[in-house]
């Protein structure tokens, strides 16, 4: 006899772990069949909880349950075994804060109880992916949809993403309220874990990236003590870089720029601290990428820590047009952005 002879005929065990779905970057996708969601400025999360237990899971599975601990009040609304897919946001000024969300991302131990309190998160759901014995992920986003919205979740700290049918008119509220952007969900899609598809497409005024830091050059005046930019490379093996040649295990970024603006002197000093730590001799880039300006005198680090960065276009030359730094990306690593 299995485990599974215990269970009620029909009825689905919960899984233990659920990865999310990814959305597509692209245009807005027009005509019938499909819905349109705000785009949150924040991190992915997903929650499964199950009696007594409540988790709070990060984009790469990890367990972030303790670093928001203001979100376990939600598990009091979560009467059935559940998972739900949406976005932890920080809120400044009353619009999602990526550099107000760092603070929260970094935070030590000793530190998550005062920041629960002086800057509290909010968990936006937009996905309900089991419930009540019954496996969603085959059900397209229209059933799913108006499952989670008869749930009834609301709290101080959680609440669900409004969803709407004229997708021109949400982009041009995100636009006016400086929210990120939209997503859209194709009504008939099924949830695929793990996979991005094209099924949900995600729409932005500025390009954002992930990228892994190189290096740094040392800074002038007030950033004497820190830093004046990032050195910015992308992992050799991306598949969807045609030109970056074969795997270099030497130097295993390819160079795509640098980063001077968008740091707070929070962020300085305390990025300055941890890149200190990873100072090597080896520069993760080919020796003819970077230009000599820019590598004179440079710092070199281990290529472990990724970050996120805005722009306007890539160059002709591969290189990131007028980048702005949007902060650090714990739930990422560099091999995930090669795939």
């Amino acid at each position: 006899m299995t485990a599974d002879d215990d269970d009620p005929v029909g009825h689905e065990p919960l899984p233990p772990v659920l990865l999310p779905m990814l959305a597509t970057p692209g245009t807005l996708p027009e005509g019938e069949g499909w819905s349109y969601e705000f785009k949150w400025d924040g991190v992915r999360a997903l929650v499964r909880a199950d009696g007594d237990e409540f988790a709070v899971f990060s984009r790469r599975g990890g367990d972030i349950t303790d670093t928001y601990p203001e979100l376990a009040g939600l598990a009091s609304q979560l009467t059935t075994p559940v998972w739900l897919d949406g976005e932890i946001v920080a809120l400044s000024g009353g619009v999602p804060s990526f550099a107000a969300l760092q603070k929260r991302m970094h935070a030590g131990r000793d530190r998550v109880a005062q920041l629960a309190v002086r800057t509290p998160v909010t968990y936006v759901v937009f996905d309900v992916l089991h419930h009540d014995g019954r496996g969603l992920l085959a059900s397209p986003y229209a059933e799913r949809r108006e499952l989670l919205e008869s749930l009834g979740l609301a709290g101080s700290h959680w609440t669900v993403s409004p969803c709407f049918d004229d997708g021109a008119a949400v982009a041009d509220t995100a636009a006016r309220q400086g929210l990120e952007g939209v997503v859209a969900k194709r009504s008939c899609s099924p949830y695929r874990p793990g996979r991005r598809s094209e099924d949900w497409v995600k729409v932005t005024e500025n390009t954002t990236l992930e990228a892994v830091i190189g290096g740094w050059r040392t800074g002038e005046g007030r950033r004497a003590d820190t830093f004046g930019s990032l050195l910015l490379g992308l992992p050799r093996e991306d598949p969807g870089d045609a030109d970056s040649g074969p795997d270099d295990p030497a130097h295993p970024l390819r160079y795509i720029g640098q980063v001077g603006t968008g740091f707070t002197d929070d962020v300085l000093e305390e990025l300055s601290a941890r890149l200190r730590e990873l100072e090597t001799a080896d520069r993760p880039f080919a020796a003819d990428e970077v230009p000599r300006e820019r590598a004179r005198g440079a710092h070199w680090v281990r290529p472990v820590l990724v970050g996120e960065v805005e722009f306007k276009a890539w160059t002709d030359d591969g290189r990131l047009r007028a980048p702005s730094w949007r902060g650090l990306r714990p739930d990422r690593t560099p091999e995930e952005l090669s795939q």
